[in-house]
């Protein structure tokens, strides 16, 4: 399993880190990114936390863990800005707080993550057929979540990125330890989202990928 949508209590998560990687490998976790929330009052501090420990982890577990953010509530106009202050500062995935139907994000946000580049657009809601050819044209990956819900629209998401093209990861968007997946509940949560079993597999290989390019990154940081 792959997960690249977890949070600490470096935001709103329940467990320090460490605990949530074990937690993580004891359930066969391969990877895992650790994508606090963040706006302009503590990225910095955010990630600077966070990588007093990744190398640690990274050293003396069997996961790949990944030091990342997500931008959340961040008014629209200023989420590109705040993507590439966020990747300067260290973040090797930047993933966007979507609009869900279960929260009052701003109208915009799905446009302003994908035009700036995140990596992952997570729980983008009732995202638009336009949203969704430009997530394909500029390589931003769309997330479909087990988490309560957010999920709620995953068929929805599903069933425009078939019909355009747009390429998905199933993420459980993590706050506490009952919230880690398994594999084989991820296969259920992308099924169930009206994915075919190949479809499933297509979004392993897209989190592969990810952690592929994130690795390379946090090479090139030492």
């Amino acid at each position: 399993m792959i997960d690249l949508h977890t949070h600490t209590i470096f935001s709103d998560g329940e467990l320090i880190p460490s605990e949530l990687v074990r937690r993580a490998e004891s359930i066969g976790y391969r990877a895992l990114a650790i994508t606090d929330h963040v706006d302009y009052s503590n990225y910095r501090f955010v990630l600077e936390r966070l990588y007093e420990t990744v190398d640690i982890l990274n050293e003396n577990t069997s996961l790949t863990v990944i030091p990342g953010v997500e931008i959340t509530h961040v008014p629209p106009v200023k989420i590109p800005e705040l993507i590439q202050k966020c990747r300067e500062t260290g973040a090797k995935l930047v993933v966007v707080h979507g609009e869900t139907v279960v929260e009052p994000v701003a109208p915009g946000t799905n446009r302003a993550a994908i035009e700036g580049k995140a990596d992952i657009l997570a729980h983008p809601g009732l995202i638009t057929k336009e949203e969704v050819e430009l997530a394909v044209e500029n390589g931003i990956y769309l997330e479909i979540t087990s988490r309560k819900g957010h999920n709620t629209t995953n068929g929805h998401v599903v069933k425009l990125a078939r019909e355009i093209g747009a390429k998905l990861v199933i993420n459980t968007d993590t706050h506490s330890p009952g919230d880690l997946i398994p594999r084989s509940f991820a296969i259920k949560v992308g099924v169930g989202a009206g994915l075919t079993i190949q479809e499933v597999e297509e979004c392993f290989i897209n989190s592969e990928k990810i952690v592929e390019n994130c690795k390379k990154q946090l090479l090139k940081s030492y």
